[in-house]
């Protein structure tokens, strides 16, 4: 099965990876992407795990799953990064995530930043 994330790769061979080891992600883009799939799966674990500590939304990981369930994941679109490789310590994705929620064609856009710390990096907050 091609990965939800839109990368044009098998979900085995792109997020898979990540939402089975998330010190195994290389660059902001790449949580970015395993976080987009998360939802699309309904992954509350994955979500709680790659968002950082200090920023993590306390006992939300129900709602977050429900909510990811009731809508319909259609495309995502990354926009610009800037920073966030493998020799950086933090970073900045811009995406557009298009999902069908009730019927209504929605979007998320939103610049999410991100920090790697002990060599793992994590969602912390959208700018």
């Amino acid at each position: 099965m091609k990965c939800p994330c839109c990368s044009e790769k098998l979900y085995k061979d792109c997020c898979e990876i990540a939402h089975l080891d998330l010190t195994q992600v290389k660059t902001a883009e790449d949580l970015m992407r395993s976080r987009y799939a998360a939802f699309v799966f309904a992954n509350g674990d994955y979500l709680m795990a790659s968002h950082h500590e200090s920023t993590r939304p306390s006992k939300e990981k129900k709602s977050i799953v429900q909510w990811s369930k009731s809508v319909d994941w259609i495309k995502l679109d990354i926009l610009k990064t800037t920073k966030g490789l493998e020799a950086d310590t933090e970073g900045t994705v811009e995406f557009k995530a298009i999902f069908q929620e009730e019927g209504e064609l929605q979007m998320i856009h939103e610049n999410s930043r991100f920090v790697k710390e002990n060599g793992c990096w994590f969602y912390i907050d959208a700018l």
